[in-house]
């Protein structure tokens, strides 16, 4: 019987054949596609020929081509419905395919062959694409180890080994302590919620085999539920139990394992002769020294600090007016924040969500890329891999684009968060191969024969994360190495956050926000108000997401602390950590920066695209128009579809003409007064 997973893809699209594919087909897929790969680079290492450009570097461009199509269904399906089987081979592969990588990049004859093209670059008449391609390679690969002696390189691969072992496991014991917590709710215990938190929690209790109610630390339930619920002791339960997630003790703790990751990496960096793993990581990226992070997270902290302050105050005396004696608790703000939301700008999210259903906003997001982009979206019928997933294929003037899939409920077995990802990448090398994105999110499922409704936070996720589709779609280079998001990690949220500010049009409001029931336009005062608080509560969310930026920071600026948890509580002492805020992601929960490399030293990378796209947005609103074309071209042709081509400081400054300061972001946060 042949493997679905390597014959020829020939349905619509060359979508993965996922109706086809069962758990078993995986494992040996990943191996004929392994030993492929290894073939192919063990003859490029062995070539006898002069290195050029096209028997080094394009060649292993396409030389893991199997692989990487059986990679890009795996990963997505075990980030998005994951089963044991899946979890296991996950298991079993990170240690596998750690190895490979270190095979590949380590390879004495391949280094010689990518340094000796290094070194006579400027004689190979490369295009200017194709410079930056060697480039990041020769980075790669000495990056990597591939300078260091023998024993550097042996001991580099164990590293990355190891490291790829704890990152997986990491990530799977927090997937567990989220699928296996939940607490029933029992009729009086559902005081203050609102129908449609009632509607979820009563889905969250079928999606267990339970009757009534049940809360789980999915964030579209535990978050409306902390805002609502009238039952102190019940919030303080549930918020307790979020923030513990990963540190419960029992084989899914999270706390030695992070210990140990950050002492290999910071081997890993001294290895390679840096200072500490925060200077290696950020050479590359736009901040490029772990000072200037500091500097941009500082310069912010002080009056977020100062608003969440004084915001704790006013919430503190309405809890005291409540007969509530004592301080505030991080389980209190949400509740009277969201009390003081409803008296100072009549917003009451049971309210304003039904002018927010998920399809409409999935519309509006379209909309706006057509406006913009002249996309046009039509809805596929093709098989899936969940019920939940749906595609549109995504065209320009009659030519195809990209394949589009959302998925965006809550299930037990999809991953916390919102993350854009690839089935395909898109590049030109070796026949025009257009790219198949995916955007995951995790919005609460509504009750059967319901539509689904998000909240104002809720829709702007779905902007940010079509923002980073976006940047997927609209890809148009020649090499995958440079492709899409393949750009510094301080420049990638710039398109996801640029777009979010598209929401905040009045005219797509007028256009798209409409009742779920009665299909009436959001009335012009209610979203006037929507609009008006904009900046509200921003000191709690600045507070808590710089306070875990810089406890990202503090734990690779400098030797890898023996206990983690004991460094975070000093950083946030020394901060002056509000009681009644607590940072964005515990230690032991930390997923951005544990559960691989990618935001590791590098959380604060949301706030460094943050000035990018206040300034990015400003550029429109100076022509008078959100939608300008020629503004939306330059955006297109230097950033969106520029991916990796070049250094982020050179594609913003063609598109802007500078690079910007940090006051519109600040006064975009309400934390600065407006100009």
């Amino acid at each position: 019987m042949t493997n679905p997973l390597l014959d020829l893809w020939t349905g619509p699209f060359r979508l993965p054949p996922f109706a086809a594919v069962a758990d078993a087909d995986f494992g040996p897929a990943f191996e004929a596609g392994l030993a492929e790969a290894r073939a192919r680079i063990a003859a490029i290492a062995a070539e006898v020929a002069t290195p050029t450009f096209a028997n080094t570097i394009e060649a292993l461009e396409l030389s893991e081509e199997t692989l990487d199509r059986v990679s890009g269904v795996f990963f997505n399906l075990v980030s998005s419905d994951a089963t044991p089987a899946r979890l296991e081979l996950q298991r079993q592969l990170a240690p596998k395919l750690a190895a490979f990588s270190s095979e590949v990049t380590t390879n004495p004859a391949l280094w010689r062959r990518i340094e000796d093209l290094w070194q006579h670059r400027e004689t190979l008449g490369l295009t200017r694409e194709q410079a930056r391609v060697l480039e990041l390679y020769h980075r790669m690969f000495r990056r990597a180890g591939a300078a260091l002696s023998e024993a550097g390189r042996a001991r580099m691969a164990e590293v990355t080994g190891r490291l790829a072992v704890l990152t997986t496991q990491f990530t799977q014991n927090v997937l567990a302590e989220e699928r296996d917590w939940w607490m029933p709710l029992e009729a009086a215990e559902l005081a203050g919620l609102p129908d449609f938190v009632q509607d979820g929690l009563a889905e969250a209790a079928k999606e267990r085999g339970h009757t009534g109610h049940v809360l789980t630390l999915n964030r579209s339930l535990i978050v409306p539920f902390l805002q609502f619920s009238a039952r102190r002791d019940l919030r303080e339960r549930a918020y307790e139990a979020w923030m513990a997630r990963g540190a419960n003790g029992g084989a899914t703790d999270n706390r030695a394992i992070a210990a140990e990751i950050l002492k290999l990496r910071e081997e890993r960096a001294r290895l390679l002769g840096y200072d500490s793993f925060a200077a290696f990581k950020l050479e590359p990226e736009m901040a490029r020294t772990p000072a200037a992070v500091r500097a941009l997270l500082m310069r912010v902290w002080e009056p977020a600090r100062a608003k969440a302050e004084a915001d704790a105050e006013v919430l503190a005396r309405m809890m005291h007016e409540d007969g509530i004696n004592g301080p505030l608790e991080p389980w209190d703000w949400r509740y009277y924040s969201e009390r003081r939301r409803r008296a100072e700008h009549d917003l009451d999210e049971a309210v304003l969500k039904p002018y927010l259903p998920l399809d409409s906003m999935i519309a509006a997001a379209f909309d706006t890329a057509h406006r913009l982009f002249g996309l046009e979206f039509r809805p596929l019928d093709v098989p899936l891999y969940h019920p939940d997933a749906r595609a549109w294929e995504v065209t320009r003037q009659g030519r195809h684009i990209a394949v589009f899939i959302g998925d965006y409920l809550a299930r037990p077995s999809k991953r916390s968060g919102a993350w854009m990802s690839a089935f395909r990448g898109q590049r030109k090398l070796g026949g025009e191969r257009r790219p198949v994105i995916v955007n995951t999110c995790n919005f609460a499922r509504p009750a059967e024969g319901q539509p689904a409704l998000l909240s104002f936070d809720d829709a702007r996720t779905l902007f940010h994360e079509f923002g980073h589709a976006l940047h997927g779609m609209l890809s148009d280079v020649t090499y995958g190495f440079t492709a899409g998001t393949a750009v510094a990690r301080d420049f990638v949220e710039l398109p996801s956050q640029l777009f979010e500010h598209w929401l905040e049009v009045p005219e797509v409001l007028e256009t798209f926000a409409r009742h779920a029931e009665t299909g009436a336009p959001m009335p012009r005062d209610l979203m006037d108000r929507l609009l008006a608080a904009s900046t509200y509560d921003q000191g709690f969310s600045t507070v808590e997401y710089l306070a875990s930026a810089l406890v990202d920071l503090a734990f690779h600026e400098g030797a890898a602390p023996d206990d983690p948890m004991a460094l975070q509580e000093k950083v946030l002492a020394d901060l002056g950590m509000p009681q009644a805020i607590r940072m964005r992601h515990a230690t032991p929960h930390f997923t951005h920066v544990f559960s691989g490399d990618g935001y590791s030293a590098g959380y604060y990378s949301y706030m460094w695209s943050e000035v990018l796209d206040a300034d990015a947005f400003a550029a429109f609103r100076e022509t008078g128009d959100p939608f300008d074309a020629e503004t939306a071209r330059r955006l297109e042709e230097n950033i969106l579809s520029a991916g990796g081509t070049e250094e982020a400081e050179a594609l913003y400054t063609r598109f802007r003409g500078r690079l910007p300061g940090v006051e519109p972001m600040l006064r975009g946060r309400g934390l600065l007064d407006p100009a």
